[in-house]
């Protein structure tokens, strides 16, 4: 018999362990990808816990408290979502063991009350000993060999086999356009995908690449002056409609002649300032595109405005409403801009030969639409990393190394803790052997006999050693020798807001929705349906 308390917590910790376990199986290097079809019936293959749950259409309300954790985590670190949901899951399940532990209706509230105090007791423990379990740090941000080695883990985590190659395609874009003073921007790292060879034919260019053909006949500049504009490449058109009578084939000839007198005069200024390439963002017009073939103007059309803005950065050029010609501060430069065939694709190039440029686009191929997006997303959590490093360049093991570390530590911590605090806290760092526990099962390996290795081995002070993914059966290895290291930050974040989330969760005792209740809809008929006929 349960209280109305505990009904309603164990309601709201059953469809947050449902959603948790969805992700765990997707976690690690050999993780499981899924088939996530969204309400648009688009499909995503992939094993990337953030962009399943962007795409799922979670309703349970205190589900969607983990989702919302683990969308933090997306935006403070860009990385680790899954660990908090797989962690945030596991702290509401022990919980859930130290609710059914016989306890008698009345004291249910004031169980539930230690639980969240003993899981706030040992996070904040958590917190205090993560500094002491760092191993190392970067060195130099600006060493392409030393990046690309501390990305591994987390494009191995997406793209298993091809970490080393994508890893140090990641490092050369991040490593050319980190600026002086360290302020790295994920925006400037552009990614363009391309259907055809394969994920090896993938490569770095410094500046920016589009899916578009030049308009006109010039397909390639060097030394490109750029003017940029926002409207369409064409005559000006008045607001008002006007009307012109016109009384004979002169007149219509001369009309018409202005129009191109006019628009020639704009292309001929245009050509005259210096610019040698036209970026527009609107249509281009069959006189306008004659006049820049007959003045050698390369034109090119951006119909994203973003894409528009983001060129405007990247050559240094201001975007024109108007048909002008720009001045000279006004104008973009970049070494060259030249149409090019990639696969079976037109795309126009923007290259700064410059390694210090604004933007880096890394250029993925591969043989489908779904592999690609899932090097994107790998490529996406490889770049977040770069800036997570840029702010704390401390790390920590990975492969369940620190996860152990951590249990044991606090373990030894609950057992001095008096009160009923005490269980909450065990239960607590018991819900760190999830971490190692997911690595093992997802590889097929016996996940007690890793566990209890690694607790073997942690007891004798090796602090650093984790569960070795590529060993045939249950075996631990350095992880420093190995180089699998996370980011200090990632932890840091993961674990606080894990735990955040698993104790909001547990202080709900009712959900109230803001919803009509049942029952039968009143009759739509007359509206004094129920007055009498004979008033």
């Amino acid at each position: 018999h349960y209280s109305g308390l505990e009904e309603a917590v164990y309601r709201n910790i059953q469809a947050c362990k449902e959603l948790a376990q969805t992700t765990r199986t997707a976690y690690g290097p050999n993780g499981m990808n899924k088939m996530v079809i969204n309400h648009l019936e688009k499909l995503f293959v992939t094993n990337d816990a953030a962009t399943i749950l962007r795409e799922l259409e979670v309703q349970h309300p205190a589900a969607k408290m983990l989702v919302m954790a683990s969308h933090m985590q997306e935006q403070e670190v860009g990385d680790g979502t899954n660990f908090v949901l797989v962690f945030a899951g596991v702290l509401l399940e022990l919980a859930e063991d130290l609710l059914r532990m016989g306890l008698s209706v009345s004291e249910a509230s004031y169980i539930l009350i230690a639980v969240i105090e003993g899981y706030e007791k040992a996070c904040k423990k958590a917190l205090e000993i993560l500094p002491d379990l760092v191993c190392c740090s970067a060195k130099n941000l600006r060493d392409v060999e030393e990046v690309a080695s501390l990305l591994h883990t987390s494009v191995m985590s997406k793209q298993y086999g091809n970490e080393r190659f994508l890893a140090k395609l990641i490092a050369q874009a991040c490593v050319s356009i980190l600026p002086d003073s360290g302020h790295f921007n994920v925006d400037n790292i552009r990614v363009c995908k391309i259907v055809g060879a394969g994920i090896s034919a993938s490569s770095v260019l410094h500046g920016m690449v589009f899916k578009k053909e030049t308009e006109g006949d010039v397909t390639s500049v060097k030394d490109a002056k750029i003017a940029v504009y926002s409207c369409p490449f064409d005559g000006m058109i008045t607001e008002t409609k006007g009307t012109v009578l016109i009384k004979n084939a002169e007149e219509l000839m001369n009309f018409s002649k202005g129009e191109e007198n006019l628009m020639d005069l704009q292309v001929k200024a245009i050509a005259d300032s210096g610019a040698n390439v036209v970026v527009t963002g609107g249509k281009v017009a069959d006189m306008a595109l004659h006049y820049a073939n007959k003045y050698n103007l390369m034109l090119v059309r951006l119909n994203s405005k973003w894409d528009l803005r983001r060129l405007c950065k990247t050559v240094g050029a201001t975007a024109l409403p108007r048909l002008t010609p720009p001045t000279l501060e006004e104008m973009g430069h970049c070494n060259s801009v030249y149409l090019s065939e990639v696969g079976d694709t037109q795309v126009v190039v923007f290259k700064h030969e410059k390694e210090d440029g604004a933007i880096s686009t890394i250029l993925i191929r591969g043989s489908t639409d779904n592999l690609m997006d899932d090097i994107e997303r790998a490529v996406d959590d490889g770049v977040n990393t770069f800036k997570v490093l840029t702010r704390d360049k401390r790390l920590v093991p990975g492969g369940g190394a620190t996860e152990i570390e951590l249990a044991k530590q606090i373990t030894s911590y609950g057992e001095t803790c008096p009160g009923l605090d005490q269980y909450a806290i065990k239960k607590f760092a018991e819900a760190f052997e999830a971490i190692p526990r997911a690595l093992a099962e997802n590889s097929g390996v016996k996940a007690n006999e890793v566990i209890s290795k690694l607790y073997a081995v942690h007891q004798e002070g090796k602090k650093n050693v984790g569960f070795d993914i590529e060993a045939e059966a249950a075996a631990v290895k350095d992880m420093i020798e190995a180089g699998v290291l996370d980011t200090y930050l990632g932890k840091f974040w993961g674990i606080k807001l894990a735990t955040n989330a698993a104790v909001t969760v547990l202080r709900v005792d009712q959900i109230i929705m803001a919803k009509p209740a049942g029952g039968p809809k009143p009759p739509s008929g007359k509206k004094d349906w129920d007055e009498d006929q004979n008033d």
